[in-house]
């Protein structure tokens, strides 16, 4: 790599790397296997840096999928709570916003990964059905599925005064009625 490129991945590793971190620990949860992710899919991107044409796009898949393998692993076993929650936490200040936003993120907790990731990538990252599939390598159908199932079960864990997203795609809610 020539000067030019490695300054450009080093701009790029500055500006990227809180959100890519913040991605993978929203996808997995836990703040170390969040570092490990990132830190690995910016290894690997800078070995592939020269072909890469969308690299925030390409560093997102990477990350999630990477976030995704750190969870899998099978010599990694924790203890956690029965349906792999993350325990709740309190916060001493009380604020409301801080509650409800560990209330969710214990809630996300609870839900399969490949679940947890399709709906970190469609409303925390914006995603569309489209590009979630790219950065998670598979169907569309399969994105819409999770999708669906998985603001189910958000609805059931927080209730149904929950302020989830309700703006599913036209696409998402046709696929909710034929497969519900």
């Amino acid at each position: 790599m020539n000067s030019d490129e490695e300054t450009n991945y080093r701009s790029f590793v500055d500006a990227q790397a809180h959100s890519l971190r913040r991605l993978a620990y929203l996808t997995c949860g836990d703040w170390q296997l969040a570092e490990d992710a990132v830190f690995t899919a910016l290894a690997k991107l800078y070995t592939r840096w020269r072909r890469v044409d969308r690299p925030e796009s390409y560093a997102r898949s990477m990350v999630v999928r990477a976030a995704i393998d750190e969870v899998r692993r099978p010599w990694w076993r924790r203890e956690q709570p029965a349906g792999n929650a993350i325990p709740e936490r309190t916060v001493p200040d009380g604020a409301h916003q801080v509650d409800e936003r560990l209330r969710i993120h214990a809630a996300l907790g609870q839900l399969p990964t490949r679940r947890r990731a399709v709906l970190v990538l469609r409303y925390f990252e914006g995603l569309s059905v489209q590009e979630t599939a790219e950065a998670l390598n598979c169907p569309e159908a399969t994105v819409k599925s999770h999708t669906v199932r998985g603001l189910r079960t958000l609805r059931e864990v927080l209730g149904a005064d929950a302020d989830l997203p309700a703006g599913e795609s036209d696409e998402v809610e046709r696929y909710a009625t034929r497969h519900a």
